[in-house]
């Protein structure tokens, strides 16, 4: 009799509606792998990108979706030491390559995880890797970011954005951040010394001397963050590959300026966990719904108007 178990799938691209539940063969870990019983997926907008597209390798065909997990390690394969059945887990494996997070089990290198943080539920950490990792790896490994720098964060109440504003401040940053009225005071509780209503205020008029954007917008935004920038700053924009050509435009303004796609990354989530538990890093979870759900939570991911981040729950 074989193994198997649910999972979300689909039999061709297009909007949320082709996402249907499953039975798949559960998989099995290989050498440097581990087995997760995922407890909860997060779902990002790489998530309906892959979705619609295929993504970066999927060649125009479905490949299985989610990339966030927390959940128990169930086995491990040949040769992973630092992991063993029971141990709680989080990360984000495998990103560009297809991981499957959306189903009751998946595998993983175990160097893609890390140990999920203390005090916080499987449902709060599969909110993490992703977000946390793209600003992490934005604002620390790319910009450097040093205490009594000015840094602005575009779309501070989203996803990546609140988990940015936090990210610098524990860095020692004096953070700005972009976000509609009714999303100031949640900004603010999360540490930020300014608020810009883009709706009502053109921020070049309203900032200046900034040190680090990180852009998570796009489009128009990405040119005029260079406006605001010091001499010798950097803008990291996270929106779309075709951001890369700010770079040159950027140079000849003597800035730095360049598109970043996350990586897996163990030494990140460990950095992420030790400021979940020291208190200075806290996720906002807009929505949580079944497994089941994943139609609907990409339907409500695409409006655009969530509040921190949306998650599945599995176990």
């Amino acid at each position: 009799m074989r193994d198997v178990m649910q999972a979300i799938r689909q039999d061709t691209l297009g909007g949320p509606d082709v996402l249907k539940i499953v039975e798949v063969d559960r998989p099995e870990p290989g050498p440097s792998e581990v087995l997760v019983r995922v407890h909860a997926a997060g779902v990002n907008p790489t998530d309906w990108w892959h979705r619609s597209t295929g993504g970066l390798l999927g060649e125009g065909r479905p490949v299985p979706l989610g990339w966030d997990v927390s959940g128990v390690v169930e086995a491990v394969g040949l040769g992973v030491t630092v992991y063993r059945p029971g141990d709680e887990v989080f990360g984000m494996p495998r990103l560009p390559e297809p991981a499957g997070a959306y189903a009751e089990f998946m595998t993983s290198p175990a160097r893609h995880l890390a140990r999920k943080p203390a005090g916080i539920s499987h449902v709060e950490a599969a909110a993490l890797p992703i977000a946390a990792l793209t600003a992490w790896q934005s604002l620390v490994d790319t910009a450097g970011v040093r205490p009594g720098q000015r840094v602005l964060v575009h779309a501070a109440a989203g996803g990546v954005g609140h988990l940015a504003v936090q990210i610098a401040k524990a860095r020692g940053a004096y953070v700005i951040g972009t976000a509609s009225a009714g999303k100031h005071a949640f900004v603010r509780g999360l540490g930020a010394d300014e608020v810009v209503d883009y709706r009502t205020t053109d921020f070049t008029a309203a900032v200046a001397d900034v040190d680090v954007v990180l852009d998570a917008v796009g489009g128009e935004y990405g040119p005029r963050s260079l406006e605001v920038l010091r001499p010798g700053g950097t803008l990291v924009s996270i929106a779309s590959p075709a951001e890369a050509h700010l770079a040159g435009a950027a140079e000849q303004r003597g800035l730095r300026a360049g598109f970043t796609i996350v990586e897996p990354d163990n030494g990140g989530l460990r950095e992420i966990a030790a400021l979940v538990e020291s208190g200075r890093l806290r996720v906002h979870v807009d929505t949580v719904l079944p497994l089941e759900q994943a139609a609907k939570a990409h339907e409500i991911g695409e409006t655009g108007r969530t509040q921190g981040k949306i998650v599945l729950t599995v176990v």
